[in-house]
């Protein structure tokens, strides 16, 4: 932990603009509580059109090198058809291929709700919802990041 501690960790922050004001808060409170969890982290946020462009862009980006973990945050909701079923299996798959390719934690806050509908209740309930979900997604961030880091210096 004190490697940790002692270095900036630069983390990335891949975020979808579907829904824009909805994963707009999880990304927030993501920042909030990992500089809470891990005050030496540096989040760089990235945003791609949709959740389907996520594991892309995140795995560019682990490529790199630059980051010791890779967040996502995005919403695919139902909209009456099964496609969402698809595009949510091939984020959350292709995330998991993105950590395991290139060895270091990607972890995901893509929220698939079934029934998602743009009223106010949904509304509210996904706002803060979402908030929670960010600062789930940093402990974990804090957590793996530290347990990472750990395992790396033997």
């Amino acid at each position: 932990m004190d490697t940790v501690a002692t270095e900036t960790i630069r983390i990335a922050l891949v975020q979808s603009c579907w829904h824009r004001d909805l994963v707009d808060r999880c990304c927030d409170s993501f920042v909030d509580e990992l500089g809470a969890l891990l005050p030496s982290a540096a989040v760089e946020r990235f945003e791609v059109p949709g959740a389907f462009e996520i594991p892309l862009h995140a795995k560019l980006l682990a490529g790199t090198g630059r980051y010791a973990a890779v967040a996502a945050a995005g919403l695919v909701v139902d909209g009456g058809i099964y496609r969402h079923e698809f595009v949510a299996s091939a984020v959350i798959d292709g995330l998991m291929r993105v950590g395991l390719d290139a060895g270091i934690p990607v972890l995901s806050a893509v929220l698939t709700p079934q029934h998602f509908h743009e009223h106010d209740d949904h509304q509210r309930f996904f706002a803060e919802h979402l908030v929670t979900k960010g600062r789930e997604l940093a402990g974990a961030c804090a957590s793996i990041v530290e347990r990472t880091a750990a395992l790396r210096a033997g």
